[in-house]
């Protein structure tokens, strides 16, 4: 988040400068926080991370990779299921395929 921005704007921001893709924010999946994801930088400064996970709807924009991004597509359930990735991004899928009427918080 820069200053200035909305967190709407924040997540508008990224998606275009990860995938390419202009958005509009539709609803929060969680936001996902673990005590014991902290990191320590050279500096001396030291953080817990925590995110956001928002679904999305595309309104435009073209799929591209960035400088933050390695790989972009669309999967299916069964797809995604046979994919290498950590534990903690195939969770966030989950909660977005569950359909939950409520954001997860943890």
């Amino acid at each position: 988040m820069e200053i200035g921005e909305s967190i709407a704007e924040t997540v508008i921001r990224e998606v275009k400068e990860e995938t390419g893709f202009d958005v509009l924010p539709d609803c929060i999946i969680g936001i996902y926080s673990n005590p014991k994801h902290v990191i320590a930088y050279s500096n001396g400064e030291v953080r817990q991370q925590f995110s956001l996970c928002f679904a999305c709807k595309i309104i435009g924009g073209k799929m591209r990779i960035s400088d933050e991004s390695t790989a972009i597509g669309f999967f299916s359930r069964v797809e995604i299921e046979d994919m290498n990735m950590h534990r903690s991004s195939l969770l966030r899928i989950e909660h977005y395929l569950e359909n939950r009427s409520q954001p997860v918080i943890s």
